[in-house]
């Protein structure tokens, strides 16, 4: 499958709307729009290559992230409602997502012997291959994407993203907060 092109945004807003940030915010808090910009801008591109990656492999994204649960679990099988909680998604989105994976061949699903209101999902020697499949096909467009950082320069972008995530829940959590 070919790849789709990837959308042409700016990597900042439009020079009449950064002007008009300039004059509305003050100094030290203008850096912060064009963090959010470029991050939102790096978040898309790497949501659209990621996207395409699976395409030919796992599918999509998701359904990547249940097969290397359950992979990464290995023979026990992962409750549905851990599946859910690891993807922070709904109990609906995980259902559609189990069934089509179910459908494919790539999982199994079973009632859990001790409460049969839940199900506990196997992978199948078919998903394992897929997965595995996965993994190595897109193990080389990794190594191309962070190419331009070393080890340490990945570890610091990791700390800074984990820190700037807990900023942003925080903030969600108690918005009236000044940080």
């Amino acid at each position: 499958m070919p790849a789709r092109p990837l959308p042409r945004l700016p990597p900042e807003p439009p020079p009449t709307v950064m002007e008009a940030l300039r004059k509305r915010v003050a100094g030290p808090d203008l850096p912060a729009f064009g963090v959010v910009f470029a991050l939102r801008l790096a978040a898309q591109q790497v949501d659209n290559a990621i996207t395409d990656w699976m395409a030919d492999t796992a599918g999509t994204p998701a359904r990547f992230q249940i097969l290397a649960l359950l992979w990464a679990s290995g023979v026990s099988g992962v409750p549905h409602k851990d599946i859910v909680q690891a993807l922070q998604v709904t109990r609906a989105t995980v259902s559609g997502l189990m069934g089509a994976l179910e459908r494919d061949g790539l999982v199994t699903s079973t009632v859990d012997r001790d409460d049969r209101r839940n199900l506990n999902a196997n992978l199948t020697p078919r998903g394992r291959a897929i997965l595995e499949q996965a993994i190595d096909a897109n193990l080389a467009s990794l190594r191309g994407a962070f190419a331009t950082l070393a080890a340490d320069e990945q570890e610091m972008l990791t700390s800074l993203l984990q820190r700037l995530r807990q900023g942003f829940i925080a903030v969600r959590d108690n918005p009236g907060s000044k940080r």
